[in-house]
């Protein structure tokens, strides 16, 4: 979709849009949102990072899915001024103007870094909202130092982008989210976050999301702020020991430098066994690498190389095709053993 279709779309007599969710863990989903709620939505972020009309805001993101819309939504809705470029890895390539506002998935902001007058436009943007993927500890390492604000957005498709903010840059960066003003968060039995945002959703959102709640003082009156463990479905059962992957990724990442992740198969010893899959084709350096970083039930039981981390189009894993490709290439190691 270009941005003409969109407005299009926008400026249509239909009270609601098509958008689609990421597909980091299975398919992408249609759903039907209201235009009114994505026009609340993007009110509350502008009144978070005080962005006043005629602020810049670049569109360097797919329209095909919420966070590109919604980057549109804000400036007619809040009269910023909408800077367009071609989504790419690279969208401060060919930019010559100063830029207020802009949303990037973490491999934008990776490229960015890396190419000199790239960085500096990058670390000019006033307000930077990474989103779409896991930020690890190299890259918030690079920004904490940046002079503006750079932010880690918490939502999902269903909240019509994102609900919360943590801060990357300065003194006050954080492991915690921050959630807009008439957002609530609480946790379920199964330690999963439960969302109430009735200005963006209409009904309380549970989600797969273990997060832990920052405890308040008695007479706070802040927001509850919360950080994420991971999904509840990334969690493998092996052996009794729950494994939380996106915990044990953490881990490994500071030591590992070839793309990978860590998903799950089917073991009839274990139940599940946790799979190390990677871009590096050297298992035994791997092997001896989780022996030294991970706690011992939590170290992979395979190790299998791939030429490519199966990747969704907005910069995430693809969770449910990499356990696939585990499966199948640990079907074909079992095979050639028996």
């Amino acid at each position: 979709m270009n941005l003409d279709e969109f407005l299009a779309e926008w400026h249509d007599e239909s009270p609601t849009l098509l958008v689609h969710t990421s597909g980091s863990t299975g398919q992408p989903k249609p759903l039907s949102v209201e235009k009114r709620r994505m026009e609340a939505s993007a009110r509350i972020t502008c009144q978070f990072l005080d962005l006043t009309a005629g602020a810049k805001a670049l569109l360097c993101l797919p329209l095909d899915y919420i966070a590109g819309k919604m980057m549109v939504v804000r400036a007619l809705t809040c009269g910023l001024q909408l800077v367009s470029v071609a989504p790419s890895s690279h969208p401060l390539s060919s930019l010559s103007e100063p830029i207020d506002f802009a949303a990037m998935v973490p491999l934008q902001v990776w490229n960015s870094l890396h190419v000199a007058d790239e960085r500096e436009r990058l670390m000019a943007i006033r307000h930077l909202i990474i989103g779409g993927g896991a930020i690890d500890d190299k890259l918030a390492g690079q920004l904490k130092s940046f002079p503006n604000s750079v932010w880690s957005t918490y939502g999902m498709t269903e909240t019509l982008s994102h609900i919360a903010l943590r801060r990357l840059s300065g003194p006050s960066a954080t492991d915690w989210y921050t959630p807009f003003k008439g957002v609530t968060v609480t946790t379920n039995e199964e330690g999963c976050l439960v969302i109430s945002a009735p200005a963006v959703c209409p009904q309380p959102l549970t989600t797969n999301d273990v997060a832990e709640l920052l405890p308040m003082t008695d007479g706070e009156q802040e927001p509850q702020r919360f950080r994420i463990l991971g999904r509840r479905d990334n969690v493998v059962c092996s052996g009794g020991v729950k494994i939380q992957i996106e915990q044990a990724e953490r881990l490994l990442q500071p030591h590992l430098s070839a793309p990978f992740c860590l998903t799950k198969r089917k073991d009839v010893r274990l139940g599940e066994a946790l799979v190390l899959l990677s871009e590096d084709p050297d298992a035994l350096r791997l092997q001896d690498i989780c022996q030294q970083v991970l706690p011992r039930f939590w170290r992979p039981r395979y190790y299998i190389s791939c030429q490519q981390i199966p990747m969704t189009e907005t910069g995430k894993i693809a969770r449910s095709q990499a356990a696939l490709i585990a499966s199948q290439q640990t079907d074909n190691k079992l095979s050639h053993n028996n």
